[in-house]
């Protein structure tokens, strides 16, 4: 996933950086604004509000990178941000209820779908909407524990590492298996429900 020498780059940035260099800044934000838009919009599924997610992410950065030790790459303390910064927008938004309706573009739907593989005793009606399945996957994934829905959306929408999800969240490679192994056997079983109660 990430760029070949990163490390090198990550090195220049986190330099530029804490000299204050708004080059180095924009540098920043060229090489990492759409992998944190992806992972915003993994939790959000809007497009407008995965943006303006990522922009407060790159603010935060800015006015806090004093507080980057250099204990973490610096991509996984970017990750960590934006998941942060991705939930706190959740949690604002349930308590204005205010949450809106997205429509997963069809190779999302078909990729979750797919990888939970949902029983071979039901599957979804031929005739049946994208936009219904889309609200099925985005009820599911709204309905899982926090860790759980961060696990997976790390794994699934972003194709992080199992050590790269340990590192953006604090945790070991086998609690992370654990949490990402639970979110699919609770998406399974929703999903499940949602295909037998369309079967025609």
């Amino acid at each position: 996933m990430a760029p070949v020498n990163s490390h090198i780059i990550d090195t220049e940035l986190i330099e530029g950086l804490r000299a204050g260099s708004q080059e180095a800044f924009r540098s920043l934000v060229d090489t990492y604004q759409q992998r944190v838009i992806r992972t915003c919009k993994g939790f959000v599924q809007s497009d407008d509000d995965a943006e303006d997610i990522a922009q407060e992410v790159f603010i935060e950065i800015w006015k806090s990178f004093n507080k980057f030790r250099g204990d973490a790459e610096l991509s996984t303390w970017i990750y960590r941000i934006s998941v942060n910064k991705s939930l706190n927008f959740i949690r604002s938004a349930y308590k204005r209820k205010m949450l809106s309706f997205f429509q997963f573009p069809d190779s999302t739907i078909s990729s979750f779908t797919d990888d939970l593989a949902v029983s071979t005793d039901y599957s979804p009606d031929d005739d049946l909407g994208r936009s219904e399945q889309a609200e099925a996957v985005k009820k599911a994934i709204d309905s899982l524990p926090s860790k759980q829905r961060t696990a997976f959306i790390l794994s699934k929408y972003d194709d992080l590492s199992y050590k790269e999800i340990a590192d953006v969240m604090n945790s070991t490679i086998p609690s992370v298996e654990s949490l990402i192994f639970r979110a699919r056997q609770n998406l399974q079983k929703r999903l499940y429900i949602f295909y037998k109660k369309n079967m025609l």
